[in-house]
């Protein structure tokens, strides 16, 4: 069957978004360094966070994944689960243990699978999944995200906008995520005067905020096509008139990147009407969030789309941008190579790792070319797979690989 389809399917190498980024890498950001075991081994200690929903599911293909990958370029690893989100919630009754926090202090880099669901839906705020991810990236200090959305040549017509439109697109969205309005006081819901509730946040960012992030955006957009879009509000907002003040003062000393501004209302538009034209985007946490999510459908599924939080020093957290599809949770329904190209992520960025990372990457377009496609991707003509199917695709493609190269 497979070989029936791979006739009809053209293989293609991963775009510059996905390559591996050693010498790529943000000047801000710093490779975790390893031990060697007696074997002459790289040895990593790497925390896993399944959290709620689909996310075991997914981890437990992405560990398998890192394993196998590790193993053929001498790298081992050793790896600590532990609860986060609902599941932290329903063992120890708090989103976020400390246990969890000082596990993923220790480690050389996180692994997380998503967080929320219904069942937690109504509690407070300080007891919601969602706080327990808040806290914990404030905890890492993981202040850039850096989304990439690219189009494979594969999965163009599982895109919603038509092939013209979809076909080439490749951008990385970089978005501050420490700061802004998630992150900002005051903040709350309080009574007034008239008696009426009223709920209030603020969106804030210092200079130095705002320089961090623009950096790692410029010297992104430097090693890709040397464009770089910032998106603000700064007609209205006055965060965002600081924002673009600072973002032009720095594009003096990135002579060639090319620097243009853009309302985000504007950028919303942009991207579904000709997303070609963005190569980096920078932005604020809420405007990142949106845009991120809004650039991942333009590559057919949000199950695509891996990311990478990272610091100035410290463990990177690595995570599909999905959530925990409580729908479809327990179904063997959900798409895994998202937080499997999350984990080349940590690899390429985290780790420093460039051919085991790069040993994942081209496993996943080894399985698509074979035709394999979860629900969310499917198209006449492949095979619909599940979870756990899809995952010993590429782990198949992974060992492929070793074969090839003897």
């Amino acid at each position: 069957m497979a070989a029936a389809l791979q006739t009809n399917i053209r293989p293609v190498k991963f775009p510059a978004t996905f390559r591996a980024l050693t010498k790529q890498s943000p000047a801000p950001f710093r490779v975790r360094c390893c031990a060697v075991n007696s074997a002459g081994k790289k040895r990593y200690n790497i925390t896993l966070l399944p959290g709620d929903g689909i996310g075991p599911e997914v981890i437990s293909i992405a560990k398998k994944v890192l394993q196998q990958a590790g193993s053929l370029e001498g790298v081992e690893f050793s790896f600590r689960e532990m609860p986060v989100g609902g599941a932290a919630l329903d063992l120890v009754g708090v989103p976020l243990p400390e246990e969890t926090i000082s596990a993923a202090k220790d480690s050389d880099a996180v692994l997380l699978g998503a967080i929320g669901g219904y069942k937690w839906d109504k509690n407070e705020k300080h007891l919601k999944p969602e706080t327990g991810l808040l806290q914990l990236r404030a905890a890492l200090k993981v202040f850039a995200n850096l989304r990439p959305a690219t189009v494979l040549p594969q999965l163009v017509d599982a895109s919603t906008l038509k092939r013209e439109v979809a076909e080439g697109v490749d951008l990385m969205v970089v978005r501050e995520l420490t700061g802004g309005i998630y992150f900002g006081v005051p903040r709350g819901i309080k009574t007034n005067e008239n008696g009426e509730e009223v709920g209030f946040n603020t969106e804030v960012y210092a200079a130095h905020e705002i320089d961090r992030i623009a950096r790692v955006a410029f010297e992104t957009a430097r090693k890709r096509r040397g464009k770089l879009c910032s998106v603000d509000k700064a007609n209205v907002l006055e965060a965002s008139i600081l924002w673009r003040r600072r973002v032009t003062a720095l594009a003096a000393e990135y002579a060639d990147v090319e620097l243009s501004h853009m309302y985000v209302d504007n950028a919303a538009m942009q991207l579904v009407r000709d997303p070609k034209q963005f190569d980096t985007i920078v932005t604020n946490n809420i405007f990142g969030d949106i845009l991120s999510d809004e650039a991942s459908m333009i590559t057919g599924s949000i199950g695509m789309l891996p990311s990478a939080s990272l610091s100035d020093s410290g463990p990177g957290l690595f995570e599909p941008i999905h959530g925990s599809a409580p729908d479809i949770a327990g179904q063997d329904k959900a798409n895994p190579l998202a937080t499997i190209l999350s984990a080349a992520m940590l690899l390429k960025y985290g780790l420093g790792e460039e051919k085991a990372a790069k040993r994942i990457e081209d496993a996943v377009l080894g399985a698509l070319n074979k035709g394999f496609r979860t629900g969310d991707i499917y198209s006449n003509g492949t095979k619909l797979v599940g979870c756990k199917e899809m995952g010993e695709e590429v782990l198949k493609s992974v060992d492929s690989q070793v074969h090839a190269s003897v």
